[in-house]
């Protein structure tokens, strides 16, 4: 089978197994107080350039989502997101399981407006008791989308004009960022979202990490107790070196956004296929996510040779997929998948 279902198939980059051969047999103090953190997290406020961010790691990304919510709010507060958004739709009521309500938003390309936040704001103050409803606090985004969708400077800034009028956190989910940042349509660098995002993590698990997902909290009235929230969440690893080793070996020398341009060129190849097929696509794109829609005939003998994901029916004889390419994806499977797609149209 070809595996393009997801972006985390596929173990870890060598380089980190380098670096855990080397580092294995090393004694280091436990919880993420160790020098390969430290030397990770440095190398992180040097690439945001702001020194002044504190920088956590965990595990994975619905661990990271609930524990960065659960820290920011009151127990009387919402955070709001688009109606695909991840902490809604895929992670088994995780956020709500905190305490606290997701406000999902319509949205067609997965993205949140500043005129939606603006709205829900007005909304919530012209109540003539607004505190009989939960009191929005976080607006949540990802970059890229569930879609595979990118938002633009202009529409970030939007946001965090919008959110500093109202008193909201903007909360940056980038558990695909590697792929966002090095996408041919991103204008936009982890400097910026360190000016505009109260608090963004880099995503590890999803671009060449065996796990791992490093939190940046630019906002200091998030920073201060957050250790604690990691512990009583469950989030904080003993062997928290771990995940320093991997964020350093992926950041230090450009190596992260190298194998997600790599893993953005191969779904290029793939794209390129389906439009000479003149293939229509649920959302157009330019990251490593791909939303062909096919034919259910095609579909069938796809789904014999090709792992992927089911978006749902277009039509009565059509459905979305999504393809997902990664930084391990050789050019072996894409020639094999685009072969396929190809017969698959005739």
């Amino acid at each position: 089978m070809l595996y393009f279902q997801n972006d985390y198939h596929a173990g870890c980059h060598a380089e980190i197994l380098r670096r855990l051969d080397r580092f294995s047999q090393r004694d280091f103090p436990g919880y993420g107080q160790d020098e390969l953190c430290g030397k990770a997290a440095d190398t992180i406020r040097r690439l945001c350039g702001r020194e002044d961010l504190a920088v956590h790691f965990l595990v994975g990304g619905t661990q990271t989502n609930l524990t960065v919510i659960a820290a920011a709010l009151r127990p009387y507060q919402a955070v709001t997101a688009a109606q695909s958004g991840h902490i809604h739709v895929h992670e088994t009521g995780a956020v709500e399981a905190t305490g606290h309500k997701v406000l999902a938003l319509p949205s067609r390309d997965g993205k949140v407006t500043a005129a939606q936040v603006e709205q829900l704001m007005e909304s919530h103050q012209s109540q003539e008791d607004p505190a009989h409803e939960v009191q929005p606090k976080m607006v949540y985004i990802s970059y890229p989308t569930e879609l595979g969708t990118l938002y633009t400077r202009q529409e970030l800034e939007a946001l965090h004009r919008v959110c500093r009028q109202y008193g909201l956190y903007l909360f940056l989910d980038g558990a695909r960022l590697g792929y966002g940042l090095t996408a041919k349509d991103c204008d936009v660098n982890l400097q910026d979202l360190a000016r505009m995002c109260d608090v963004f993590y880099i995503g590890g698990t999803k671009v060449g990490a065996m796990f791992g997902e490093a939190v940046v909290i630019a906002n200091p009235e998030l920073a201060g107790d957050f250790r604690y929230m990691i512990k009583r969440q469950g989030g904080m690893l003993a062997k928290g070196w771990l995940l320093g080793l991997q964020f350093e070996a992926l950041l230090e020398d450009g190596l992260y956004f190298r194998i997600a341009q790599k893993a953005n060129d191969q779904a290029d190849r793939i794209r390129k296929t389906l439009e000479d097929g003149a293939v229509p696509m649920l959302v157009p794109g330019s990251t490593n996510q791909i939303f062909p829609i096919l034919s259910d005939s095609a579909l069938k003998a796809l789904s014999q040779k090709v792992l992927y994901t089911d978006m749902g029916p277009a039509d009565e004889t059509h459905r979305a997929i999504r393809l997902c390419t990664s930084w391990s994806t050789g050019d072996e499977a894409v020639e094999e998948l685009c072969r396929l797609l190809e017969a698959a149209k005739k």
